[in-house]
C-alpha cells in the first residue's frame, strides 16, 4: 500500500489516518504537501464540526520518513512546518488518538492539535537531537506552550521516549485509556464535541492560542449569532440545544 493520508466523515467528525504501515506511518514529503491542502477542504466542509486524527493500525506516527531527510535544503522542514501550521489553525476543535509511537514529526502533528488522547502503551519523543537537526522555533514555543519550559528541554536536548503516564502527568496528553478503550472514548467525546456551540468553541480556540485581536470580533459574532438565547432556552425547556452557528 502506497503511503497516504485517508480521511472520512461521519456524523460531523473528519477523522485522518496517516497510513504508512510499513514505516510505522512515517510522513514522506508527498504526505506532508498534501495535509495542508486536506485540511483545507475539511475545514470548507459545513459538515465537519470536530477531526480526528490517528495512525493506521497500532501506531501513531514515527515522525518523518528518514530516507527523505537526504534531500537537499530545509524543504523536509518546512514541509513539516507548514502542515502542523495548518493543523494548529484548523477552526474547530482537533484531538491527536495516539496508539504507538508518537514521535519527532508525529510529535508535531499531535502537538498542533487541541487536544490529545492516548492508549496506554503509547509512547512519545522529539528526536532532532539524534540527527543534529534544529528543531522549528515556531514547533519549539508550541511545545513548551503545552508541556513547560523543563519538560521541552527534557524531550528536545535527550530525544528520549516517554510512556502516556509521564506524558499525562506532564500535559502533553489529556486522558490515557486502557488497551482497546480509545476508540470508543474518542467516539463519545467527538459526540459530546459536535452537540457543543461552534461559535463558543471557534472563539475560545482563538483566545486559548493567544490572539489578542478578535475580542470585538467575537463580540460581535455572540450578539448576531442567537447562540446564547437557544442555548438558555434548551436550558430551560429542558432539551438539546440546536446551535446553529457555522452550519
Amino acid at each position: 500500500m502506497e503511503p497516504q493520508l485517508e480521511h472520512t466523515v461521519a456524523d460531523g467528525v473528519a477523522t485522518v489516518v496517516i497510513s504508512n504501515p510499513a514505516k510505522r506511518n512515517a510522513m514522506t514529503a508527498a504526505m506532508w504537501r498534501a495535509f495542508p491542502a486536506l485540511l483545507t477542504a475539511l475545514a470548507a466542509d459545513r459538515g465537519v464540526r470536530a477531526l480526528v486524527l490517528t495512525g493506521a493500525g497500532d501506531t501513531f506516527c514515527a515522525g518523518a520518513d528518514i530516507a527523505t531527510l537526504r534531500e537537499p535544503g530545509d524543504e523536509q522542514q518546512a514541509l513539516a512546518v507548514r502542515a502542523e501550521e495548518a493543523l494548529a489553525a484548523f477552526p474547530w476543535p482537533t484531538l491527536a488518538a495516539v496508539r504507538g509511537y508518537c514521535v519527532g514529526g508525529g510529535g508535531q502533528l499531535a502537538t498542533a492539535c487541541d487536544l490529545r488522547f492516548a492508549e496506554e502503551g503509547a509512547l512519545f519523543g522529539i528526536t532532532p537531537a539524534k540527527l543534529g537537526i534544529v528543531y522549528p522555533a515556531s514547533s519549539t514555543r508550541r511545545l513548551v506552550s503545552l508541556v513547560g519550559p523543563s519538560t521541552a528541554k527534557y524531550l528536545l536536548f535527550s530525544g528520549e521516549l516517554i510512556d502516556a503516564g509521564r506524558a499525562l502527568r506532564t500535559g502533553l496528553v489529556d486522558e490515557v485509556l486502557a488497551a482497546g478503550e480509545l476508540a470508543r472514548r474518542v467516539a463519545e467525546f467527538t459526540r459530546i464535541l459536535t452537540a457543543r456551540s461552534r461559535l463558543t468553541q471557534a472563539a475560545a480556540k482563538e483566545f486559548a492560542s493567544g490572539r489578542t485581536d478578535r475580542d470585538a470580533y467575537w463580540a460581535e459574532r455572540a450578539r448576531d449569532s442567537g447562540e446564547a438565547e437557544e442555548g438558555v432556552a434548551a436550558f430551560l425547556e429542558r432539551r438539546a440545544p440546536r446551535f446553529t452557528y457555522g452550519s
